[in-house]
């Protein structure tokens, strides 16, 4: 597989990731950590992917896709911590006053698992994120260690592909998502 990572202005790249099957079903779209618990709640089946579009149009791209070929593969998260739920978060630390960007998610279509595409995903947020200025990026991996991950948690990344892409440990969380512990992991980029 030849995979290219490249900024998610496509929206129905993005759709075919992130969407729902049934158009009026109310999914994540990956917004729940991105805006505002109550913007979140508000919003509910078609208006969310809406939300997610306008995000395409009107930059920068909400994360990155990772394509083999021209068929979507892989979807990571990343925007200025600043802009996210994690700017207030009571479980994730800040460890000082840099102006992070934050990786969050990342999902790997069915199909294309354990193919490197979520090595490809962190390598292009980091990409991205330096693009549009980014200082450090930091994510928030499960520190599961040789346990198995139910893959509708592992969105959040494990802790050992994060050190693999250069990422370094900086501080434990108080997250903690399946029954394992989050740790908060950087890669400088100054």
């Amino acid at each position: 597989m030849s995979l290219d990572v490249r900024p998610a202005s496509v929206f129905e790249d993005v759709r075919a990731l992130l969407g729902p099957k049934s158009p009026g079903a109310n999914v994540c779209w990956c917004l729940s950590y991105r805006i505002p618990s109550k913007l979140n709640n508000e919003l509910r089946g078609p208006a969310r992917g809406a939300y997610v579009s306008e995000l395409c149009r009107t930059g920068p791209p909400p994360g990155v896709l990772a394509y083999d070929g021209e068929v979507p593969v892989g979807w990571a998260a990343v925007a200025p911590r600043s802009d996210t739920a994690f700017a207030r978060s009571r479980t994730i630390p800040h460890v000082d006053d840099v102006p992070v960007w934050s990786l969050w998610c990342i999902r790997v279509r069915p199909g294309h698992r354990g193919q490197g595409v979520s090595h490809a995903l962190i390598a292009g947020a980091v990409q991205f994120a330096r693009a549009q200025g980014a200082p450090v990026v930091e994510a928030y991996p499960l520190d599961s260690g040789d346990a198995k991950v139910d893959l509708t948690m592992a969105y959040a990344g494990l802790r050992k592909n994060f050190e693999r892409a250069g990422f370094v440990y900086r501080a434990d969380t108080s997250s903690v998502l399946a029954g394992h512990p989050r740790v908060l992991m950087r890669f400088d980029l100054r």
